[in-house]
This record gives structure tokens, C-alpha cells and sequence, in this order.
């Protein structure tokens, strides 16, 4: 049997890993094997630079915290993998998708956006999805737009009252 020690700090990096993801609201899973050490920097930096992260864990310990959170991806964690999370749903799939353009060792496998399991067309499809910055920029021009044809139509029709 286990020395208590090992169980507890086998206990408190399953339990890490639990909050990380009840904090986060996109998570995904991604096979890292092939990245040098420069290229796993750079992926470092993108997340972070999206407000993202990723650490490494040993999967039989994600697969406890999963199975504990009750959320089965038990058939994706098949080979090391790694866990990029964020508050933001979209962010660590675009970072992540981008980066696998050009760095064929990165294959993301799974996701969980919100709580909800997510599959890999279904994180593609994500991925294209502008960010909510430009969203916002998108709402706002529509916006300008129609308050410039109202304020035209009210030009127009108080010169025709005249």
C-alpha cells in the first residue's frame, strides 16, 4: 500500500486539478509529444498572452479529478496530454488551434467548454469564431450604422416639413 504522504499529494494535485477546472470555462486537452523546449515556451506565452495556461499532469490523476467532477473523457486520455485552461470559453482553442497549424506535434483532442464536453469539429468550429473584443467592435459598427440612417431619414423628412 501507499505511503499516506504519496496519497496526499497525489490528493491535493487531483484536487488542483479539479479547480482548475471549475475556474476555468474552456478547457482543453492537447498531445504536446515532439515540442522542443523553445516551442513549448512559445505556446506558453500565446496562452498567456490570450489570459490562458496549460500545465501537465500524469493521467491517471486527471482521470480521477474527471471522473470526480463526473465528466467521462476517460478514452481521450490516451497518451500524455496536457490541460490549457481559461475563464474565457474560446481562448485557449484559438491559441491552441493557431499553434497547430504550425507545430504539427500539437493535436488537441478534447475540450470541456463550460462544463460540457466538447468534441473536435465542434472545437474547429469554435476556433473561427471571432474574439470578444472584435465581436463587440462587429455590434458596435452596426449600432453607428443605424443610428446614421435615422439621423439621415430625420434630416431628410425635417427639410421636407420646411
Amino acid at each position: 500500500m501507499a505511503n499516506a504522504n504519496v496519497l496526499a499529494k497525489k490528493q491535493e494535485v487531483i484536487d488542483e486539478i479539479k479547480s482548475r477546472i471549475n475556474d476555468s470555462h474552456g478547457v482543453v486537452l492537447f498531445d504536446y509529444r515532439g515540442l522542443t523546449d523553445s516551442e513549448a515556451k512559445e505556446l506558453r506565452r500565446a496562452l498567456r498572452a490570450s489570459g490562458s495556461d496549460y500545465k501537465v499532469y500524469k493521467n491517471t490523476l486527471m482521470s480521477r479529478a474527471f471522473n470526480e467532477l463526473k465528466i467521462d473523457i476517460d478514452s481521450d486520455l490516451i497518451g500524455p496530454s496536457a490541460l490549457a485552461y481559461s475563464t474565457d470559453q474560446v481562448a485557449p482553442i484559438k491559441v491552441l488551434t493557431d499553434f497547430a497549424k504550425k507545430h504539427e506535434a500539437v493535436i488537441i483532442k478534447v475540450g470541456i467548454i463550460d462544463n460540457e464536453i466538447t468534441d473536435k469539429t465542434k472545437l474547429a468550429s469554435l476556433a473561427t469564431i471571432p474574439s470578444r473584443d472584435g465581436l463587440l467592435t462587429m455590434l458596435a459598427g452596426g449600432m453607428i450604422g443605424i443610428v446614421k440612417d435615422l439621423s439621415i431619414c430625420l434630416d431628410l423628412y425635417s427639410k421636407e416639413k420646411e
